[in-house]
């Protein structure tokens, strides 16, 4: 007999969204640059539904990462979730590369920019998965 309970963990911690994230996008393989965004109830329980935006450049401008920032504070304010996960995807391999960073940053600044509520923003290649947080962008600044 097959389990039909679906797939709903609690993300308290940074551990338990990059599992989520391992648990959602699989198998990995990406032809092109891609993100996609997991909406997170007060209670830690994702919406049942992700959603993937694909044709993503290599870097991220600073107009797209502000237009997907209001994007996602319009949604989080109309339907009360309590914070946004990101997750970067690229080809190839290799833990996070100078592009990634820079994509992350633009993205945390867009949304601390748009008062979005963001956790640590994950990055998944062709192989494996790697959490980008904040503090580990080094010379990469976030936007003032």
């Amino acid at each position: 007999m097959t389990d039909k309970t679906p797939y709903a963990p609690v993300l308290r911690t940074q551990a338990d969204v990059e599992a989520a994230w391992r648990h959602l996008i699989n198998p990995l393989g990406w032809p092109e640059p891609r993100l996609w965004f997991m909406l997170v109830d007060p209670d830690g329980v994702p919406f049942p539904q992700l959603c993937q935006i694909e044709g993503l450049p290599v870097e991220i401008a600073d107009d797209g990462a502000a237009n997907l920032a209001t994007m996602l504070h319009d949604l989080v304010e109309a339907h009360g979730f309590d914070r946004v996960e990101l997750l970067l995807c690229r080809p190839g391999g290799g833990p996070p590369n100078r592009s990634d960073r820079k994509n992350a940053a633009e993205l945390y600044g867009a949304c601390v920019v748009a008062g979005v509520p963001l956790d640590v923003v994950h990055l998944a290649t062709d192989h494996d998965f790697w959490p980008i947080p904040l503090d580990a962008l080094g010379e990469i600044r976030t936007p003032a």
